[in-house]
């Protein structure tokens, strides 16, 4: 069996927006003794949340504004000293046994620098991250999970485990990309100077996914834009060739489909997305 990890050894950190609804079950899924630190960014149900970080033990920060996916893991990643942090979603599950499996992980693994568990939807269907706009279409790998331990060449944000030393000497996620890409971006970085990123088989989250914040045209108009702006952002930082063209193209091409016109969330964030790439066409 791997060691349960003391507090000094993992933190959790969690980015909030709106995301009462979800963060109860993710609380409670934390192992005993490891600390969770919440950052909220701004939301409109603020008070519930102080509310139910209260009832968990859990601490939390409140920023007065929005200040991003990245800048708040920053934060929260700076409010306490442990060997590594686990950040998590607040629409995710820790599995009994996950975080002690990732620590025994990183024994098992000393030099590889941040880790995804195996990642399952709502349905028990694999999540797995087996692409990214930053890099090239050779480095894709196979959809599904992988059949065992293996290094991987980008992971997802919504349950990376990192180790401080490294997610430090880089600099944590990068200010400047407000949402989406971030964790892309901090991946090529851990990669590219500090060492091998892994997929871990026996440490398993339940992610809901789109579950973090409230369901709205509103919502989604706010994320797609960012999301628009963002991908041409860090592939330009990533050097990847006509980054604003093919994120124009993608864009053009979701807000021709018909599908998106029978739903006013759908139209809103197509729009949307374009919109936020329209930004960077300089």
């Amino acid at each position: 069996m791997n060691p349960r990890p003391s507090g000094n050894e993992v933190i959790i950190v969690s980015v909030c927006f709106n995301s009462s609804g979800v963060l109860p079950a993710m609380l409670a899924s934390a192992p005993p003794g490891v600390p969770v630190v919440l950052v909220d960014n701004a939301s409109a149900d603020a008070a519930a949340i102080e509310k139910i970080a209260a009832a968990h033990g859990a601490q939390l920060i409140r920023n007065t504004r929005n200040r991003g996916f990245g800048a708040a893991c920053n934060q929260g990643a700076a409010a306490a000293d442990s060997e590594f942090i686990l950040f998590l979603n607040p629409d995710a599950t820790l599995a009994p046994g996950a975080v002690e499996a990732l620590v025994g992980a990183a024994a098992r693994y000393p030099k590889a620098v941040a880790m995804n568990p195996r990642i399952e939807d709502g349905r028990s269907r694999p999540r797995f991250k087996h692409y990214s706009v930053l890099l090239p279409f050779a480095a894709r790998l196979p959809r599904g999970w992988p059949p065992a331990d293996c290094e991987v060449p980008v992971l997802t944000g919504s349950a990376l485990f990192v180790r401080r030393a490294d997610f430090e000497a880089v600099g944590g996620f990068d200010p400047a990309i407000f949402l989406f890409h971030e964790d892309d971006d901090l991946s090529l970085r851990l990669k590219d100077e500090r060492g091998p990123l892994m997929f871990i088989r026996d440490a398993l989250v339940r992610h809901q996914g789109g579950r973090s914040s409230a369901r709205s045209p509103e919502v989604a108009a706010l994320k797609a834009w960012h999301m628009g702006q963002s991908r041409v952002y860090a592939a330009r930082k990533h050097g990847r060739p006509l980054a604003f063209s093919r994120a124009l193209a993608s864009a053009l091409a979701q807000a021709a489909s018909p599908f998106a016109w029978f739903s006013r969330r759908k139209r809103a964030k197509q729009l949307a997305f374009l919109k936020g790439v329209m930004k960077y066409r300089g």
